[in-house]
Parts: C-alpha cells; structure tokens; sequence
C-alpha cells in the first residue's frame, strides 16, 4: 500500500518568536538565514518615463513602418516623377516634450486624426525634403532650398496635398491590426503649435530615411501611446502573423494589371529637328516653312516620357494627325 506523505506548515509559538528577534537584535543570526529566500533584483522605475512601450511593440511597429517605408518607395515616384526610397531606420520612445524640443523651427508637422482611434498622430518631415518636393512638384530638378525661410500659402497647399497621399497608404500596413482611416486635420510649421497632448505623455518614435533623387532627409512618425493604448495587445508579432492570411490572391496579377492601365504616361512623336536664327524666330508667320533634318518616308522616334521606345511613320487617321509604329526599341538596344 503506498503510503501518503503530507506537509503540514511549521506554525511558530510566540517563545520561538522572541527568541529569533532576540538574536536577530544581538547579531547571532543573519536575516538573510531566515526561511533560505533568496533575494530580488531590485530595479529603479523613473515614473516620469513610464515603459509602456516594450521591445516587441516597438518591433511590431518597426515592421509596420517597413512595409509603410515600401508602399512610399513605389508610388511617390508617381507623383514625384524622380526615384524615391524609403527606409526605416531606427524606432524609439521619449516623452512628448523630448519629441517637440529636438524639432527645429520651421518645420513641416502634420497633424492626424487616427480614426477610429481617440487623439493624434504626427508625422515629421525635414524641411530639405518638403522644399525639394515642393520645387519637385512645380517642375525644377527637386532640389532642397539653399537657407531657412517660412513657407509660402501656395508651398503649404502643395505639402498638404502630398501628405494626403502618404497617409492614405498607411491603412494597408495597419490593417492586420486595425482598420484605421488617417485623415489630415492641419499641418503646423511651429513646434509649439502642435501641442496635441501632455508634454509628459510617452510616444513612439518611427524614423524614416527619405531619398529622393540626390537629397536625403528624415521624416518621423510619432505614435502617443494613448492613441494606441486601446490596442496595444495586438501590437505583438504574435497577433501580427496570426492575422496575416497565408491564401493566395489569384486576382492579385489581374489587379495590378488594371491598375498599371490606368496609368497616363506621355508619349511624344519627333517630327524632326532644325536649328534657326533667333531673328528668323521672332519673325516667324503662317505660313512660312522650316525645313527639318527628317524625310516624308523615314521612319520617326517615339518617346515615352524621355525613353525612346518605337519608330513610327508619319499619316493621318480621320484628318487627325497620327503615327503608325513599325518597330520596337528594345532596352538592349
């Protein structure tokens, strides 16, 4: 039969009680003899940086960013009509006011409603890269400005357009974790005036590394945590990969072929090239001839955008001038 051991708690008498204090106050017995506990780390808490953003929230956010970061470096080329890539290149948590007070002035803050979450987000953007982009959107070369000056009324409705179209790409990368609708409530060029909560309040901070054409600059993502607290359980990789669907889309290659369709690109037919005087120019009239480098019955270049890609005759379809292609420029040729 086997037999059952039981164990019962030692229960102390009061006699056994004064006599441990008693060698305790004399020195003959050390506490740390009593019960053979082992101690505890003790580990000191700055209750004016609480950490309510752990490594894996802010991992969870960096891969987030990441794929935030490549939906930029494939449609702001769109727009911008120059090579853009983007990049995350580091996420951190400060208080608000450590936020705002490494801001320079001016700069470019937008302020966003992060719906259906409760308060803000921001998002940075160094002034070299809004005045780039701006010079970019209004034909220059993209260039950033030489020297620091505020924005114009007509620069700022350009940044806002722009930033409109960044936000809208972030419902995708978040929505394995919500289903949010950002929305551009105003963009503030002073620090001061984007006060959207306590300066104690913990944020994250996403960087992004920004290269467009030859400039390079930074925009940062601010995250308060508590527009974020209501879901701060999901943002683990745990959930993360659990709600990634491993299903293949088979009209993913249909869409993006109707959406490349869409797409308006110039395309421009050389009839030929002649030099002129600036004087026979100026006194051009109906009517008057400029002889080209060209013939009737030689083959014309087709350029879509700068890229030289068909050869082509010159004819009409309608009485509407037109060009029918007989070749194709390959990218080896």
């Amino acid at each position: 039969m086997a037999e059952i051991l039981s164990q019962q708690e030692e229960i102390l008498s009061q006699d056994e009680i004064d006599s441990i204090l008693s060698d305790l106050v004399n020195g003959s017995m050390d506490s740390g003899e009593m019960g053979g506990r082992e101690e505890k780390q003790v580990r000191n808490y700055d209750f004016k940086r609480p950490a309510k953003f752990s490594k894996e929230h802010l991992r969870t956010l960096e891969i987030i960013h990441e794929h935030y970061a490549r939906l930029l470096s494939t449609n702001l080329p769109i727009y911008l009509r120059k090579a853009t890539q983007v990049a995350v290149i580091s996420s951190e948590t400060v208080t608000f006011s450590e936020f705002t007070g490494s801001l320079a002035n001016p700069v470019v803050l937008g302020i966003v409603s992060f719906q259906p979450l409760s308060g803000n987000i921001i998002m940075e953007l160094t002034t070299n890269l809004a005045f780039a982009i701006i010079d970019r959107m209004l034909g220059g070369q993209g260039l950033p400005l030489e020297g620091t000056r505020d924005f114009s009324e007509i620069e700022m409705i350009i940044i806002e357009k722009l930033l409109a179209i960044a936000l809208q790409h972030l419902r995708d990368p978040w929505k394995n974790v919500l289903e949010v609708n950002p929305v551009l409530d105003r963009i503030e060029t002073n620090p001061q005036f984007a006060q959207v909560i306590s300066p104690s309040d913990m944020v994250a901070v996403i960087t992004l590394n920004m290269k467009i054409g030859d400039v390079e600059g930074l925009m940062n993502i601010c995250l308060p945590y508590f527009t974020l607290e209501s879901v701060m359980d999901r943002l683990n990789t745990r959930y993360w990969y659990a709600t990634i669907s491993n299903e293949k889309d088979d009209n993913y290659e249909a869409y993006m072929e109707s959406l490349l369709k869409r797409v308006d690109v110039p395309v421009k037919a050389v009839l030929g090239k002649s030099a002129i005087s600036v004087d026979d120019f100026i006194h051009l009239q109906v009517g008057d001839i400029i002889r080209v480098d060209s013939k009737v019955n030689s083959d014309l270049n087709i350029y879509v955008g700068n890229i030289k890609k068909f050869t082509a005759l010159p004819g009409a379809n309608n009485d509407i001038y037109a060009v029918q292609v007989t070749s194709v420029i390959r990218e080896e040729e």
